[in-house]
């Protein structure tokens, strides 16, 4: 029997946002450009050529993209693309592998599937482009503006104004501390300690980021991670709809992020960083929930079987694979981060609101 989806996305909440499948772009940007930090729930490419199982370049990922096979972890567009649209951009935002100088000034995309704040999350899959490596990569991009613009108060004026995302920890959890075979972790520290570890981290990388230009700056929280397919089949839920002990892990680390926000705002009186409420908007409202249960075949890594066939209607899907959003819920988690629904959703502003200051 299908596991109902009761505490994490009723999509069907959510298919009014159906109809902007297709998002219509008119005009200018909002913001002259968009950088995104994070991991696979963001990463377009930048695994391909890694040498890790964690990579999505074979079908069925990218069945519903217009450019196919991508490196993108769903079946269509992700979390970030979907942003970007919103924030304006006609062009998807390139990989940091291979983007070239001509296309450098909308934006680079640095995300890494299996990536974490800790440098060692994510190494059981093999190789990956930690935060503080997104960090070095986004360093050499500004070098490359310098040169592309040769005027350094024009690159240092154009950066503050860019949208910058950040998504990352999942895999801090996922490929770390719930891995005790593979990591110490859990053995070092207990969940409030190892939240408390990873926030002091982020922080640091933030404020590294702050003083790399970056002003508008959107932290987007953890989902319920206990209430993926791939988690829910590793640790069970004793007859629950997810495994509450994760859950309860994520909100560890989610509730230390509006305060490390806010200490960021009240320390740099030109700082603008907002957190986004990811349990918020994935919690459902009144409405029919979906089943909790991949769209596709998947391996013990819970990733598609290369070259399995996907549920037929993935707009009735929540999960493509064992751990990543389909289209679909992408779509819903990227309109209530760009336009919150609730004040519980985005803290002190949304991302719409966010690119206006």
């Amino acid at each position: 029997m299908a596991r109902e989806l009761n505490p994490l996305f009723s999509v069907l909440t959510v298919l009014g946002f159906i109809l902007v499948r297709i998002l219509v772009v008119v005009g200018q940007p909002q913001v002259p450009c968009y950088f995104i930090f994070g991991d696979s729930l963001v990463d377009n490419g930048n695994n391909n050529e890694l040498r890790t199982t964690a990579k999505a370049n074979y079908p069925p990922y990218g069945v519903d993209f217009p450019e196919g096979v991508s490196g993108r972890f769903t079946n269509g567009r992700t979390y970030a693309d979907i942003i970007g649209q919103r924030l304006g951009f006609a062009d998807f935002i390139p990989p940091y592998a291979n983007v070239t100088d001509q296309e450098i000034d909308i934006g680079v995309n640095y995300g890494s599937g299996s990536a974490g704040i800790r440098d060692e999350s994510g190494r059981n899959l093999g190789d990956r482009i930690s935060l503080n490596r997104q960090l070095l990569n986004h360093v050499n991009i500004i070098s490359r503006l310098l040169l592309k613009q040769r005027n350094v108060t024009f690159t240092n004026d154009y950066l503050r104004k860019c949208i910058y995302i950040v998504n990352m920890g999942s895999n801090d959890y996922i490929n770390n501390y719930l891995m005790p075979n593979d990591y110490p972790t859990s053995r070092i520290y207990n969940i409030d300690q190892y939240a408390e570890v990873l926030v002091r981290q982020y922080s640091l990388q933030l404020k590294t980021l702050y003083k790399l230009g970056a002003r508008k700056v959107a932290v987007i929280g953890l989902g319920l991670i206990g209430c993926t397919p791939a988690e829910i089949a590793n640790f069970g839920t004793d007859g629950k709809p997810c495994v509450d002990s994760i859950n309860d892990a994520v909100k560890r680390f989610n509730d230390r992020l509006k305060p490390l926000v806010d200490g960021l705002n009240n320390d740099n009186s030109d700082a603008r960083f907002t957190y986004i409420n990811i349990t918020s908007i994935s919690t459902p409202q009144e409405g029919v929930s979906l089943p909790n249960v991949p769209c596709c075949p998947v391996r013990e890594d819970g990733q598609c079987v290369p070259n399995s066939t996907p549920c037929p209607v993935r707009d009735l899907s929540v999960f493509f694979d064992g751990y990543h959003p389909t289209e679909i819920a992408n779509i819903g988690l990227a309109t209530r981060s760009y336009n919150a629904l609730s004040p519980m959703d985005a803290s002190p502003y949304d991302i719409n609101r966010l690119a206006q200051l």
